[in-house]
């Protein structure tokens, strides 16, 4: 479990910084609403993965408003976020967190700021599999992952794979591709171009 970092401020933003906010209430999906942010905390007190946050999100909107671009983006914050949205539910101010922290993710990616890869790295291979089967394949996700970043727990997950696959709980090969592939490819490229807009 990490400590939480305290973050110092700057007490007057550059003009020049201003424009990250604007940034990522611009490429998040919806309204994002992240501008209406009060600081009440309920966003960290809600989250299940806050205590391996390095900064909550509360921090990290402060972050996004100073225009601590870097740091707001080499946060692990929006790589421990688990999509439970129990965030965005509480949240007096109707900020849809979850949402912001997918575009950090995306825009932590695209500027390759981050300081671990592992989280990427998985999301990049997630995404890879299901634009190539229309689905997730568990064995190559986890074995792949494991291969670039894992490679030393391997002899020790041996007795679980065996179990695993002895007692068929998760298929060895890759699966079929889902019915329909060529509409999710058409439907995934309609999704990026949105994305680059």
């Amino acid at each position: 479990m990490t400590e939480l970092q305290t973050v110092d401020l700057p007490t007057t933003i550059p003009k020049h910084k201003k424009s990250l906010l604007s940034e990522v209430a611009a490429r998040t999906a919806g309204k994002s609403n992240i501008e209406m942010c009060i600081q009440c905390g309920t966003c960290g007190g809600s989250c299940p993965s806050a205590a391996d946050m390095d900064h909550t999100p509360r921090a990290i909107f402060a972050l996004l408003k100073a225009g601590v671009r870097d740091e707001a983006l080499r946060s692990n914050t929006p790589w421990m976020c688990v999509s439970c949205y129990y965030c965005t539910v509480r949240c007096p101010q109707d900020i849809h967190i979850t949402d912001v922290m997918y575009t950090l993710k995306n825009i932590a990616v695209e500027e390759k700021i981050y300081t671990d890869s592992t989280a990427p790295d998985f999301s990049k291979t997630f995404i890879n599999m299901v634009e190539n089967y229309g689905r997730s394949f568990e064995v190559g996700l986890a074995g792949i992952h494991n291969l670039k970043h894992f490679i030393g727990r391997l002899p020790g997950m041996t007795p679980m794979v065996i179990g695993m696959l002895t007692k068929k709980g998760m298929p060895i090969t890759p699966p079929k591709r889902i019915k329909g592939m060529a509409q999710l490819k058409k439907i995934l490229k309609r999704a990026k171009e949105l994305e680059a807009v």
